[in-house]
């Protein structure tokens, strides 16, 4: 079977490794993990591996995230990827840092990276693997926590929740959404 997955994030220097773009981060921490690289195609970064028989697309599109769903779209229809095989990588806000969950569906919750891929695919249910940023910011300041770098006391949690990402997103590949819930969501 054919997976889609797609970190979410921004295209930039300005925006590597701030909470917005822990989709990137776990993207590519994935195609390196499988001696993988990106290579620049239409609407994204693009990287094939495979996994116990699997092939795996990912992309980190290059739309920016308010038009995330652009990118989402093309790659579905041009790999004919099945809405059920589609895994979208992003930031929470509503989870503790460090709070990993995979959520069979579920609403944009004000993320305009989904409410992009929402309005491509006509809905909600498409699977999400949700990286809790926290939301330690002060009343109106949320656009500069979310493109700012993760703190000090988070840096060094940073590569093993990496690693438990990616962990979960194999578990979502080789046993489904269900299965991976019951064994990650905690």
């Amino acid at each position: 079977m054919n997976y889609l997955l797609v970190g979410l994030g921004n295209i930039g220097p300005e925006y590597a490794d701030t909470r917005h773009n822990i989709g990137f981060m776990i993207a590519d921490e994935m195609a390196k993990k499988a001696g993988s690289s990106f290579t620049n195609l239409r609407l994204a970064y693009y990287s094939e591996l495979s996994h116990k028989g699997h092939k795996i697309y990912l992309i980190k599109p290059t739309t920016y995230m308010n038009l995330s769903g652009k990118a989402v779209n093309f790659w579905m229809q041009e790999l004919k990827i099945p809405i059920k095989n589609l895994l979208v990588i992003v930031d929470d806000l509503a989870l503790p840092f460090g709070t990993l969950r995979i959520k069979p569906k579920g609403s944009a919750a004000g993320h305009n990276g989904l409410k992009s891929i929402e309005g491509v695919l006509g809905g909600i249910d498409y699977c999400r693997l949700r990286f809790g940023i926290s939301d330690n910011f002060a009343k109106g300041r949320q656009v500069d926590y979310v493109l700012s770098g993760f703190d000090d006391d988070e840096q060094p949690e940073l590569p093993a929740l990496l690693d438990r990402s990616v962990e979960m997103i194999y578990s979502f590949i080789s046993a489904g959404a269900e299965l991976a819930m019951t064994r990650y969501n905690k």
